[in-house]
């Protein structure tokens, strides 16, 4: 199968112009033909350019039904590859329906890490199928990884390593990968890591630089000047920012005795950062980070019912807060017709100040040094943009309800709310992560309890005391 997708000059013009490179509807319906008719030449012509992602979408995509088939039919051509692209949430399916040979071709061609992410959340019995299937070596270097703990660099990283004494010359080095077997070395691999006699390593060469340079050049005066050892203990989100901070391509992983281990590549650490962000994003809306598309209607509901419940507890608590001026708002209609726009402009801008807190947080830019220039920062924009909107909205309560002391107190209670809303959405945040919460999970729930309660409690207060 090919791991590569061309563009061709002579492409016709409606591909050559597609810039999503999303799986086509018809390439789908094409398939799904093939598995209706029973054609499996056809299935295997339609599937071979395709990228083991594109077919992972693809069986993501259609009912398990049709997914059970249309992998039966492939048979032997189902790639590894495709098993690590997959969603977690069908990956076990999919391994269920997978023949004994089809499986043990498959795993064997991946490299260490990809078996370890594709093996650590599936039932024991499946992960003793796929452990089954590797060779020994193979299978003793994942169940040391596994040793690691969940989320670790340890867990991240790839067994297979290319590395080099400190005397060796740019000739050995390239000797000594000429005449090692093919499958003792990584599918992919971006270093040669330069080690010490006791195995710890001292730093990079780039297989650029080793090429370019001749056979007598030491390795030593070949060393890249940006160089990061990854404990293997350390946490794969520091990993993946460390990646995204000093601009990584690969980093080495070394034992408590500093001795390398392993290596972890690019690829592995902005799939970390990339599950992080869509984790964020989705626990800001309330909803668990490892929902998917594919999940069913229980496994839904049982992971967005919490967070509802907590939204309903907090939307309660405004409510009695309204309760408290039920004789205000009996004598001034208005108040009941306006309100809203207080809590929701106050939510909105709470909201704002949240996204940029949380994200400031996950890349380590909201620090103790900033953190208070961070929330004078936000508290001055609510200023501001309450000042403006309580002009707005002091001139339509003066034009819409011809009552100039109700536009007083709106535009009042429009400043004071979008002043805590910047606090409250930088605040929160920032005490959350210090008490161990995630800041991304929790924080939308609180912010937008305090900003209902402050815009209610200081637009009704208000207009008590103004107008009645």
């Amino acid at each position: 199968m090919s791991d590569q997708v061309e563009l061709h000059e002579d492409a016709p013009e409606d591909e050559a112009e597609r810039t999503d490179y999303a799986l086509e509807p018809k390439t789908v319906a094409a398939v799904l033909y093939a598995v209706d008719i029973d054609d499996r030449e056809k299935l295997v012509e339609l599937m071979e350019p395709l990228h083991p992602a594109d077919i992972a979408d693809l069986l993501e995509q259609v009912n398990a039904f049709d997914r059970s088939r249309l992998i039966r039919l492939y048979g032997m051509e189902f790639d590894g590859d495709i098993l690590s692209e997959l969603d977690e949430s069908i990956r076990e399916d999919v391994i269920a329906v997978l023949t004994p040979q089809v499986l043990t071709q498959a795993v064997r061609d991946l490299d260490s890490d990809d078996v370890v992410d594709l093996i650590e959340d599936l039932e024991d019995a499946q992960q003793e199928a796929i452990l089954g299937a590797l060779e020994d070596t193979e299978r003793a270097a994942v169940q040391q990884s596994l040793s690691y703990p969940e989320y670790s660099a340890g867990r991240l990283m790839q067994r297979e390593v290319v590395m080099a004494p400190e005397h060796w010359t740019v000739g050995e080095a390239i000797d000594h990968l000429r005449n090692t077997p093919e499958e003792d070395l990584p599918d992919q691999f971006y270093h040669i890591i330069m080690v010490d006699p006791r195995l710890h390593p001292v730093g990079n060469i780039t297989l650029g630089k080793l090429m370019r340079s001749k056979r007598t050049t030491p390795l030593a005066d070949l060393l890249e000047d940006t160089f990061q050892v990854i404990p293997a203990m350390r946490d794969e989100g520091d990993v993946a920012y460390a990646f995204n901070q000093y601009h990584l391509i690969s980093a080495p992983v070394v034992d408590d005795e500093g001795r390398l281990i392993g290596v972890i590549t690019i690829d592995d650490a902005m799939a970390v950062l990339d599950e992080e962000h869509e984790e964020d994003i989705l626990r800001l809306a309330g909803v668990d980070g490892e929902s998917t598309l594919s999940d069913s209607v229980r496994a839904t509901t049982r992971r967005r019912l919490p967070w509802l419940a907590v939204n309903l507890v907090t939307a309660i608590a405004a409510s009695i807060v309204i309760s408290f001026f039920e004789a205000a708002i009996t004598q001034v209609v208005a108040l009941a017709v306006l309100m809203p726009i207080v809590a929701s402009m106050g939510g909105n801008a709470g909201t704002q100040s949240l996204t940029v807190a949380v994200r400031a947080i996950a890349t380590k830019d909201l620090t103790g040094s900033n953190v208070w220039r961070v929330i004078r920062r936000e508290c001055a924009v609510g200023l501001i943009n309450g000042a403006f909107f309580a002009v707005v909205m002091g001139v339509v309560g003066l034009v819409w309800f011809g009552s100039p002391a109700l536009g007083y107190v709106i535009a009042a209670a429009m400043v004071i709310n979008m002043v805590i809303a910047g606090l409250a959405g930088t605040g929160i945040p920032i005490l959350l992560e210090k008490v161990g919460i995630d800041p991304a999970l929790a924080s939308g729930a609180f912010v937008t309890t305090v900003t209902d309660v402050v815009g209610f409690f200081a637009f009704l207060g208000l207009a008590a005391a103004v107008l009645l």
